[in-house]
């Protein structure tokens, strides 16, 4: 079995995590960017049940934010998103940086972080008052898949925290009927559903 192999293994048997966390992290300086990536990803999901677990390597798992390589910056955005649902303090450094990559060269990176956001949305709501615009302006995105994923913050937050998505429901519901992507549009209203409920 290969190393990749075991890695999926592992993501399966979840008796395991809690004392991977040393392991996996010893694979982020592994010279394949796919056993990494991997890895980053599965501490990312072990960070979501014991975040405190992960605390010491959250640090080394952020520096891949500065990464060249677009799939590392995906994963580690992945990463700090999960790890951050299951404690927000434990990311909470790095949590203002996420925001640059609204805006990286690399479609899958903003869709990464997009993704990131609502993970940590779902039980930290309120520290997204102030970041509505970053969202509004991906909906226009040139990647559709991008616009696919941005009206999904708008749902997750239209449940918690209404207020913070009605100045945006009539740009979602223009959305919902002239976005090109039947999904994008399919989206849009579940976001409005979200608020208007």
């Amino acid at each position: 079995m290969n190393l990749y192999q075991e890695l999926g293994q592992l993501t399966k048997d979840k008796t395991r995590w809690k004392e991977s966390i040393p392991y996996l992290s010893s694979l982020l300086t592994h010279e394949s960017v796919k056993i990494q990536a991997k890895a980053l990803w599965l501490l990312g999901e072990i960070g979501l049940i014991y975040p405190q677990d992960v605390k010491d390597i959250v640090p080394v798992i952020a520096s891949f934010l500065d990464h060249p390589e677009a799939r590392l910056r995906e994963r580690a955005l992945n990463a700090l998103g999960r790890i951050g649902r299951g404690d927000v303090s434990v990311i909470e450094p790095y949590w203002a940086d996420m925001f640059r990559f609204s805006s990286d060269e690399e479609p899958k990176v903003r869709l990464s972080f997009i993704w990131a956001s609502e993970n940590i949305a779902v039980n930290s709501p309120d520290r997204y008052e102030n970041s509505m615009p970053v969202y509004a302006k991906l909906l226009y995105d040139e990647d559709d898949k991008v616009r696919m994923e941005a009206p999904e913050i708008f749902r997750v937050l239209g449940r918690r925290r209404p207020e913070f998505v009605i100045p945006y429901i009539e740009q979602l519901k223009e959305i919902a009927e002239t976005d090109s992507n039947r999904v994008v549009r399919i989206h849009c209203l579940g976001a409005v559903k979200a608020v208007l409920k």
